[in-house]
């Protein structure tokens, strides 16, 4: 938020664990979270939006119609971040250095339920966390005012109904019911150590819908919508009980509400199988972050949260994201796939907007994964997945004169040196029968 005279209070950017398990740093562009399917995971989400497994739901509702009889899908992710921090220049410096890490690790779940209808007919459900960050600070470091505790957690139940039109051609919709929990600490002053707190919760609605195409036997093309959500947020602007004398009386602690414009998104996946055995991935995602611009902290009248005359305000002023993806699968044996690849993000945060709290930047994807079919389980699939993602070094320039809308009265210019790495285990089991995996041709 735009907290000039208190130092810049709030990094919204700060967002959400998945399910109420744990919360993780965010591992895709903004504040989003990728971590939706093992399988996907295991070729860098390449071609995800064209199916291969009842998780390419959350990109694209029309694939449930791929996988026959009653599914189940439950998917958890490991998230191990590390994001390092040094700076050159830092008014609160004498206070103490730089973390070492301040991201946080987390176990991230989904799951997701398919039915069968009839041959035209399939109904689904997923309960996924599309977003999230979560981050620890020292109350006391060299970048204090603009890196402070942040923990955001979604819920997202998606029932859905898909309808295959013919063989090559399948359509689905859904509708989005997103429950959001968010705490944020707030930097106040270094002497005493004053923090405040802003916390809340509510509900956001949007849909999905999608295709899939099937022009050639080995050819599955997908496109799939995400909509926008525009998340209600009602809760509390807290302040310690002995506040700077920039605090009272010219503050409103007390009830709040605040809406953050989360971003649609477009995924297109590509499966094309070459010969009995290998299927060639691709894939390219955008996301509309640049919608989401500042978001404003009201009082119940309307008017803007203040803290020291200072409206609070959540200038994120994002960029749209990119992702672009390719891998491959090959079937090594009726009960063994394996998987691999490699995408490029560019992320929406850029050097203008950026801070300690979401030091996002452009990153790389390395991935692998397999898929084991033991032959005594009739129905089950475990899936395996790994994948390391190299953040581009990231730089920090806040403070007087920078133009960065996150910037208050201190100065702190600095770096931040990350990578994540991801481990996922995924279950899938059909109630009647093996799942649709491409067979090898008999010789």
């Amino acid at each position: 938020m735009a907290l000039r005279s208190a130092g810049l209070c709030l990094r919204a950017a700060s967002a959400i664990c998945v399910l109420g398990l744990a919360t993780v740093s965010a591992q895709a562009g903004g504040f989003a979270l990728r971590e939706q399917s093992t399988a996907g995971q295991g070729a860098s989400f390449a071609g995800v939006a064209a199916g291969g497994a009842l998780s390419s739901m959350f990109w694209n509702p029309a694939v449930i119609t791929q996988f026959k009889g009653n599914q189940k899908e439950m998917d958890a992710a490991g998230v191990i971040p590390h994001a390092s921090h040094s700076f050159t220049t830092a008014t609160l410096a004498p206070y103490d250095s730089a973390p070492s890490n301040s991201g946080e690790s987390a176990l991230v779940p989904s799951s997701y339920s398919s039915w069968q209808i009839n041959d035209k007919l399939w109904l689904g459900l997923s309960s996924t966390a599309p977003f999230g960050l979560g981050v620890n600070f020292p109350h006391l470091w060299a970048g204090a005012a603009y890196g402070q505790e942040a923990n955001i957690q979604t819920y997202n139940f998606t029932p859905t109904v898909a309808y295959k039109v013919n063989d090559w051609l399948s359509i689905g919709a859904g509708v989005q019911m997103q429950y959001m929990k968010a705490s944020y600490a707030i930097f106040l002053g270094a002497s005493p150590n004053f923090i405040g707190s802003l916390d809340g919760a509510g509900w956001g609605f949007g849909w999905t819908a999608g295709i899939t195409l099937t022009p050639l036997p080995k050819t599955q093309i997908g496109i799939g919508y995400r909509s926008a959500i525009d998340q209600k947020i009602n809760g509390t602007l807290g302040l310690p009980g002995v506040c700077p004398n920039f605090c009272a009386p010219f503050s409103s602690p007390g009830s709040v509400n605040l809406t953050l414009n989360l971003p649609d998104m477009v995924t297109v996946g590509l499966r094309q199988g070459i010969g009995d055995r290998f299927t060639l991935l691709a894939g390219f995602e955008w996301s509309n972050w640049s919608r989401i611009g500042t978001s404003h902290v009201l009082q119940p009248n309307g008017t803007s949260a203040l803290i020291g005359l200072s409206a609070v305000n959540l200038p994120f002023e994002y960029s749209d994201g990119y992702l672009y993806s390719l891998g491959g699968e090959y079937i090594v044996n009726p009960e063994l796939t394996v998987r691999a690849g490699i995408a490029y993000e560019k992320s929406p945060i850029t050097d203008a907007v950026r801070t300690p709290r979401l030091p996002d930047d452009d990153r790389m994807w390395y991935s692998v994964g397999a898929s084991y079919r033991p032959p005594m389980f009739d129905g089950l699939t475990v899936d395996l997945a790994y994948s390391f993602i190299d953040v581009k070094n990231t730089p920090l320039n806040l403070g007087p004169g920078t133009g960065n809308p996150w910037s208050g009265t201190t100065t702190y210019v600095g770096s931040v040196n990350s990578n994540i790495n991801i481990i996922s285990v995924g279950i899938r089991y059909q109630y009647d029968g093996w799942l649709p995996f491409p067979k090898m041709a008999k010789h």
